[in-house]
């Protein structure tokens, strides 16, 4: 039972003493303030050949696609107004393929890197059938089966366009993939991605990987630090892109012929490095 006295003192410090501030925020661990490779479009013609290479075929590429990527044909991939646009088209220029379409690689000098912040602000195709994506590949397949999914896979922005301004994130590896229905994934909406330009963005760090549209943060994903095949993201990447025609997922609704040509439109790609804070 208190006492009068310490009941009053009790009394006083309630009637005196507001809730405590919030402690700080922790201190980030890393910043992303320093660019280290970028190609802002601000020239005419031909994607810049010391930064940007081409894959090239139309086998399927692993999801039974319908489109041939050239290399170094205007038609698919060019800079022009300041943008890279990277078109897909309903023609039959190789056999087998009724499509054309493009697909880079920044495999130039510094064009790869391990962690970072990359940044792509783009305007996004629409179309049933079509299948754009920004995503990243490692340069050495070093892990397990020497290949994919072993070695991992960033993508930055997916979207399909039977499901129309449905942004997916996601990442791959031996344990967390699609065809076991295992991936991590973030999947957001973003009303006009098929009519305005956004900016989509993933933070990679030694422990997480992070995607955002805009600055709005929708999914991470954490190294859980038992080995390659929950982590194989500790060597560099770099970044494809590319705008895929019907296959496995982006054709599951058939595809609308008239639909094309449909562009993917690239302002600017940006990577900064990492450094601890």
């Amino acid at each position: 039972m208190l006492s009068p006295l310490l009941a009053g003192l009790l009394f006083l410090s309630s009637a005196f003493h507001t809730d405590l501030p919030a402690p700080p925020p922790d201190r980030p661990r890393y910043t992303f303030h320093k660019l280290a490779w970028s190609d802002e479009f601000n020239y005419t013609g031909l994607p810049d050949s010391t930064k940007w290479t081409y894959d090239v075929g139309g086998h399927g590429w692993g999801n039974k696609e319908l489109e041939y990527y050239t290399k170094k044909r205007r038609e698919n991939a060019r800079v022009e107004g300041g943008n890279l646009i990277v078109e897909a088209r309903k023609e039959a220029l190789v056999a087998g393929n009724d499509y054309t379409s493009a697909r880079l690689v920044s495999r130039g000098k510094g064009g790869s890197q391990l962690y970072g912040r990359f940044e792509i602000r783009a305007r996004i195709p629409g179309g049933r059938g079509t299948w754009p994506a920004i995503w990243m590949l490692p340069d050495a397949n070093t892990y397990g089966n020497k290949g994919w999914p072993d070695n991992g896979e960033i993508d930055i922005m997916e979207h399909v366009g039977y499901d129309p301004n449905v942004i997916h994130a996601t990442t791959h590896c031996k344990a967390y993939y699609f065809r076991i229905n295992t991936q991590k994934t973030g999947i957001t909406k973003v009303a006009d991605a098929t009519t305005a330009f956004h900016t989509y963005a993933i933070e990679w760090t030694p422990e997480t990987i992070t995607a955002e549209i805009d600055g709005e943060l929708y999914f991470a994903a954490r190294n859980e630090g038992t080995g390659w095949e929950t982590w194989p993201w500790d060597k560099p990447f770099h970044l494809l892109l590319n705008v895929a025609v019907g296959g496995e997922w982006g054709g599951q609704k058939g595809i609308d012929e008239a639909a094309f040509p449909q562009q993917m439109v690239v302002d600017y790609v940006r990577f900064y490095e990492m450094k601890k804070a």
